[in-house]
Parts: structure tokens; sequence; C-alpha cells
């Protein structure tokens, strides 16, 4: 059965696209930490991360970085924290959030609520931030 990130990747559900390619697919998280809080995605259904080949877990990770590159550009914050968790959804996945201190990382933390409007803007401007 089709992870809820494989429906994503097919446009069966939508989402707040930041940038895709062949492999992968970055989106902004609807129960975001931060403004800008994004997953990215590989485009092959793998519940964990680790189980990935090897090439696609390294172009994950470049993948993630011209994400993680244009929201440090974009979004206010000190740096793009990354974190890997892999147990809300059984499809391999990693979370960049924009942080200003260590706690802004903490997955406890009541989620932020944004607007349409206001998901469609920061993916904008994210998105047009990648080269």
């Amino acid at each position: 059965m089709a992870t809820i990130f494989s429906k994503i990747i097919a446009g069966e559900i939508p989402s707040y696209r930041i940038h895709e390619d062949e492999h992968y697919y970055a989106f902004l998280d609807i129960n975001p930490l931060a403004e800008g809080h994004t997953l990215v995605i590989p485009k092959v259904e793998t519940d964990y991360l680790f189980d990935l080949e090897d090439d696609l877990l390294a172009g994950m990770m470049v993948f993630a970085k011209e994400v993680a590159l244009a929201i440090d550009q974009t979004i206010d914050c000190k740096r793009v924290g990354v974190a890997v968790l892999g147990l809300e959804v059984p499809h391999a996945h990693i979370h960049l959030i924009p942080i200003n201190d260590l706690y802004d990382i903490e997955f406890s933390k009541p989620k932020l609520k944004f607007s349409d409007q206001e998901f469609r803007a920061t993916a904008e401007k994210i998105s047009s931030a990648i080269k």
C-alpha cells in the first residue's frame, strides 16, 4: 500500500512543493516546528533511510543541502537543523528545520499553524532561491 508520501509524489495528495528532480521531492511539512520546515524524501518508497542504496542516500543528502541553503537564504534563522526520525511515516525522509536555538528542533513542541496562503508564499520564497 502506498504511503502518504508516495501519494504526494504522485499528485494524489496536494503539497507545498519546494523542489523536485527525478529521484527526490522536497515539500513543506504541514505540521511545522518553524516557518520553512521542509521534508525531503526519495521518490522510491523505502521505509528506513538506511535501507536506501548508497548512491541514493548520498544523492538525497546533496539534494537536501541544496534545499537547506535556499531555506537559510530566505527564512530568518541561525541554521537549518537536520533530523531523521523515521517513525511517523513508513517512507524515508529528512526534516530540514530553520532553528535559532537548541530547543527549536524539539518534536514534542506544539506545531505551528499557517494558512494556505502563508504556506504557498513560504514555498514560493524558498523554491525561488534554489539555483
